[in-house]
């Protein structure tokens, strides 16, 4: 699938990521990691986290390469000497960053979801305000078949969009679900054809570009504002994240992401 290029074209993260602009106050970001899926490495998550408080534009849209948004966290190939660790700074510190950069980004933003979405690379697409998926994608979460604690920030966004009983249908089974039952689900707001995903995303940019720029930043203010829950207890969040930290030293996470890497089933310990 070609991606039109806009205006102003720029790499980025070594070329694994592109800017450019499409239409008039209308942004584009897109993964250009087709050999590795659309994996999310320090490089680009680093490079979304520090680029797009710097975007001006009236709408912003993610997007990717080929057949694929994005298969997640680029979890392959991690040093055995310092595996808790790296996989620790991978999975947390620069996608967080990553994360709160598009949900803070003032005016909307519309997810091209323009094939395969799974793991960070979903929950990075649902921190955009609307997203448009193709219709061959598949969408999934498989922090159960790797042995890792989501994070709690990230799940309550799944919450938050799809209730309880779909978040947890989709971590417990770590299955992916077709773009229809996405639709159904909320996960998406409309499903197209594969050949016109990036088209109706600037398309439908181009129309929220045309609205009152002061509206649009003031309404998803409030929106955002309004889904927001009450902070946790200082205890409470520090428990979870010591869940979550300790799922890293786990010998099961290990020999999640080593069946991952080496394609076959893990032989879960517990432990």
């Amino acid at each position: 699938m070609e991606t039109p290029v806009g205006q102003n074209l720029r790499e980025l993260a070594s070329g694994k990521l592109v800017y450019d602009e499409p239409a008039p106050h209308v942004a584009r970001l897109r993964i250009n990691n087709p050999d590795k899926r659309g994996a999310l490495d320090h490089e680009i998550l680093d490079t979304i986290a520090e680029e797009t408080p710097k975007i001006e534009a009236r709408c912003l849209v993610i997007t990717g390469t080929g057949s694929v948004f994005s298969a997640g966290y680029d979890i392959g190939g991690l040093p055995e000497d310092r595996f808790a660790e790296e996989a620790e700074k991978l999975v947390a510190h620069p996608f967080a960053e990553a994360i709160a950069a598009i949900g803070d980004f003032p005016y909307p933003t519309i997810g091209a979801l323009n094939g395969h979405t799974i793991g960070g690379g979903l929950e990075l697409a649902l921190s955009t305000d609307i997203r448009i998926c193709a219709e061959g994608a598949k969408l999934g979460m498989p922090p159960a078949k790797l042995g890792l604690v989501y994070s709690h920030h990230g799940l309550d966004k799944f919450l938050q969009t799809i209730g309880p009983a779909r978040t947890r249908e989709l971590f417990f089974t770590a299955e992916n679900i077709s773009a229809d039952r996405a639709l159904k689900w909320g996960l998406v707001n409309y499903v197209v054809q594969s050949e016109s995903v990036l088209a109706d995303a600037v398309v439908m940019a181009e129309r929220i570009a045309t609205n009152a720029p002061l509206s649009l930043t003031g309404n998803k203010r409030v929106i955002d504002t309004l889904l927001k829950h009450a902070p946790l207890e200082p205890e409470i969040e520090h428990e979870l994240i010591e869940l979550r930290r300790t799922c890293f030293l786990s010998e099961d996470f290990h020999e999640g992401v080593s069946a991952f890497s080496e394609k076959r089933s893990p032989e879960w310990r517990g432990r």
